[in-house]
């Protein structure tokens, strides 16, 4: 493996400040001795947290369905999507805003929730980091309808068996990376049965 380059950031510029920050940054990349003056954006919406609920005993997973501008922009006939349920950490720790998104998301209210790793989410231009969960859920956890908790949120709760939802990934109706990282992890490690 190579030894990583040194960084030095020169220069930080925000770029729009709205509901996140674009950044460009002016730096230079320095590798065997040799220095580079390059320029490259940066897109900051925080860091998240998402979580895949799945029933062993009915072999369901709990997903949701919403409205997303980006995707629709680039294609999606109705900007609907189906995901696992997340959301972005707001001064809070991965393990509680998972617990809150859950509870306002789906409806559930959590005993436990199993952190099983993180990734970035587009490592090329946007600095979240993604902290991904697994939770058992059962009917008697929950306590609301979910759906959202302000008008802005327009959230389906869909309870889907766990094949259907693998089956969904390979039509095309689940392309949202996360969710397909989650399903596939329950596969792996047999949380249910394919």
């Amino acid at each position: 493996m190579r030894k990583p380059p040194k960084i030095n950031i020169k220069q930080t510029d925000i770029l729009s400040d709205d509901y996140y920050t674009l950044r460009k940054y002016t730096f230079d990349y320095i590798t065997d001795g040799t220095s580079q003056e390059q320029q490259r954006e940066a897109y900051d919406r925080g860091n998240a947290a998402v979580i895949l609920l799945y029933n062993q005993k009915e072999q369901t997973v709990m997903l949701t369905r919403q409205f997303r501008l980006p995707t629709f922009v680039n294609g999606n006939a109705d900007g609907m999507m189906i995901e696992a349920c997340a959301g972005l950490l707001e001064q809070e720790s991965p393990e509680d805003c998972i617990r809150r998104e859950t509870e306002e998301e789906t409806g559930y209210q959590l005993s436990e929730v199993k952190k099983i790793f993180e990734a970035y989410s587009s490592p090329g231009c946007v600095t979240e980091i993604i902290h991904f969960f697994v939770a058992a859920y059962a009917e008697n956890m929950k306590v609301t309808d979910g759906g959202g908790v302000d008008e802005t949120e327009d959230v389906e709760v869909l309870e889907l068996p766990y094949k259907k939802a693998l089956q969904m990934i390979i039509s095309g109706e689940i392309k949202d990376a996360k969710t397909i990282m989650l399903l596939q992890y329950v596969g792996l490690h047999k949380l249910l049965e394919v």
